[in-house]
């Protein structure tokens, strides 16, 4: 999820060293959030004390580094600080991992296209705001379509709203981004109809449609997402 959005901000503009730190920050600051949400809904056991320090620390470092150098970053906070809390709330034990916080964890994630465009030096708005279109559809309709598959398989209205949002996806596509992007569209679109349909055949069955499945499906999609960003800037 962040190597997306992060690539498509490189797309967006131009390479440029401090992306790298902002990956860097990026990684540590998903696994200080991971170790953390782990260390919540084990009721805080000390073992997982030592990682959670250490990708705090990495995460801290770099991303001092990053609002000392750019300022301008400290305006991310009104997406990150909410998004977190949210996140947190989440992480309480016994607490459904719900779509509000899946959503916010999207949000995040967001975030580092803008950053990363911003980090390059020729930050342009327009060409920024139409990645985020493409990227928040990418991200908002995998959220959707891995909860109708897996955590909520079954459930005919998640089903339902992950098909007509990569509908209407297509229509966004192809109007903010031309024809390419539109038929990449159409192929998400083909995917939110066709897992479904494996995931009933394969219900009872030896080889059921497995999160592993889902995860090698999400991983070429995503490929061809960030090629395309930068084979056809938007």
């Amino acid at each position: 999820m962040l190597a997306v959005p992060l690539l498509m901000g490189v797309a967006a503009s131009r390479p440029d060293p401090w992306q790298l730190v902002l990956a860097v920050a990026a990684v540590a600051g998903y696994l200080t959030s991971a170790t953390a949400q782990a260390w919540l809904r084990a009721r805080r056991r000390p073992s997982f004390v030592p990682s959670l320090v250490l990708y705090g620390a990495v995460a801290a470092v770099a991303g001092l580094a990053l609002v000392v150098s750019h300022p301008a970053l400290l305006v991310s906070l009104l997406v990150l600080a909410p998004a977190t809390a949210i996140v947190i709330v989440g992480a309480r034990p016994g607490t459904k991992r719900d779509l509000a916080n899946s959503f916010a964890q999207t949000a995040i994630a967001l975030v580092l296209l803008p950053a990363a465009a911003w980090l390059s030096g020729s930050f342009e708005a327009p060409a920024v705001a139409r990645s985020l279109v493409i990227a928040g559809g990418y991200l908002a309709g995998s959220v959707l379509l891995v909860r109708s598959v897996l955590r909520e398989r079954g459930n005919p209205v998640y089903l339902r709203a992950s098909v007509a949002f990569h509908g209407v996806a297509v229509a966004a596509f192809a109007l903010v981004a031309g024809w390419a992007y539109a038929l990449y569209a159409v192929g998400l679109l083909v995917r939110a109809i066709a897992l479904p349909i494996a995931e009933r055949r394969r219900a009872g069955t030896e080889r059921p449609l497995r999160p592993i499945h889902v995860g090698i499906v999400e991983i070429v999609t995503s490929t061809v997402l960030v090629v395309l960003a930068f084979a056809a800037p938007i």
